[in-house]
């Protein structure tokens, strides 16, 4: 994407985009909120349902493990069914489970219920990807830059919404999510059309497979780690700040807004000034030192730094997604599935490992691990930087070849 301006008024701009990847970006905005909802009411949930922190961070343990084992299954639906009706029925499954989650008696129920809630959303967010990459004028960068716009607007806007519905009740921000997916569901079925299935079809184990190319398997192995540090914060921050559900949905829709700004208008001009990998680098070791002043300042010492946290994750998600998808010679969609299936088995470690850690020792010893886990991931950009630099420049001329056909036909 260095080179291009997909914020250009021309027929590449990001503004100027077919409806139908409007309508799959905005059901995605919604997708992204069901990720940071129940930020602001994790304590509330846990006084509801009378459970510990440890237990109510399943919330988050159940959703990502099934959607990390979901993505080897994702290329292998829509390759067979399609594009359209994948994102369809991912959706629909998001509605279900997102109406029983309020429903809830107990917390083991709502675990269960967010398991089939991550389901649906491993089906409709990897899919989506696709479609939009696919389906977006000016090319992949227009179409990145869209996704992540989308991704940065639903994690800013999901504790909002989780803070304004959950303080009259934990049980509403559940309901709200439900109603807002069947709109989008109306949106995809009204303006998506059909997208052309690829000549051949994807196996379970082309993700796996894919993960064998050095580059894209340094790419989820520093992604693994990174993730780990980022859902830390998600997932267990909340307890540490203890705020009413206004206050830490204000907090945490500050975070999602620097996310937003800087994944969106930061992140693909430092990248022009400096590279993909030194940004990366750099923003990774910036939010390990974000992560210890959390862990040991004070109050408003971790209040700032949490929604400074949004700013290096923000560009760590921009720079991963292209890397991701431009390191290998794999199909985009299959390439996405084998990144995102090793790096949401971190989403899925922290939100439990956190609060365990905290009863195994103090409360800064969680930032402590999460830090060391960012650095890593630097580390493994800084020793890989050469199979990441050459083999992404060697594809290029295909992968600018791709851009202009359409969604799966990569």
């Amino acid at each position: 994407m260095q080179g291009e301006d997909p914020f250009d008024q021309g027929a590449g701009s990001i503004l100027r985009q077919p409806k139908a990847v409007w309508a799959t970006a905005g059901a995605s905005v919604v997708a992204f909120m069901g990720i940071g909802l129940v930020d602001p009411i994790l304590p509330s949930i846990a006084k509801g349902l009378e459970a510990t922190p440890s237990q109510v961070s399943l919330l988050f343990t159940s959703y990502f493990l099934i959607t990390a084992v979901a993505m080897l299954v994702t290329g292998f639906v829509s390759s067979r069914i399609g594009g359209r009706r994948t994102l369809l029925a991912g959706l629909a499954l998001v509605v279900v489970f997102a109406a029983l989650s309020g429903t809830s008696t107990s917390v083991g129920e709502l675990v269960g219920f967010r398991a089939g809630w991550g389901l649906g959303n491993a089906l409709f967010v990897s899919t989506s990807l696709a479609v939009i990459v696919g389906a977006a004028a000016g090319g992949s960068a227009a179409a990145i830059l869209l996704y992540e716009s989308a991704l940065g607007l639903g994690m800013a806007c999901g504790p909002l919404l989780g803070a304004l519905l959950g303080d009259a009740s934990w049980r509403y921000p559940f309901f709200g999510t439900a109603a807002l997916m069947a709109i989008g569901f109306i949106c995809i079925t009204v303006f998506l059309k059909e997208q052309p299935r690829p000549a051949r079809k994807t196996s379970l184990l082309d993700p796996i497979k894919a993960l064998g190319h050095g580059g894209l398997a340094s790419v989820a192995a520093s992604a693994f780690f990174y993730n780990y540090a980022f859902f830390t914060i998600l997932a267990f921050t909340p307890f540490v700040l203890d705020m009413t559900p206004y206050r830490s949905g204000a907090v945490f829709f500050a975070w999602g807004l620097l996310l937003a700004v800087f994944s969106v208008l930061v992140a693909p001009r430092l990248q022009e000034r400096f590279g993909s990998l030194k940004v990366l680098g750099a923003s990774l070791l910036l939010l390990a030192v974000d992560l210890l002043v959390l862990g040991y300042g004070n109050h408003t010492a971790a209040i700032v730094c949490t929604i400074v946290s949004g700013a290096f994750i923000g560009m760590n998600n921009t720079v991963y997604t292209e890397l991701a998808l431009g390191v290998s010679d794999a199909p985009r969609p299959v390439a996405s599935a084998g990144y995102n299936f090793v790096r949401w088995f971190a989403a899925a470690a922290a939100p439990y490992l956190a609060p365990k850690i905290e009863e195994w020792s103090d409360i800064h010893v969680p930032f402590v691990v999460a830090a060391v886990a960012a650095v890593i991931g630097a580390l493994v950009v800084r020793v890989r930087r050469s199979a990441l630099t050459h083999e992404a420049e060697a594809l290029e001329p295909k992968h600018a070849a791709e851009d202009g056909v359409a969604a799966f036909a990569d």
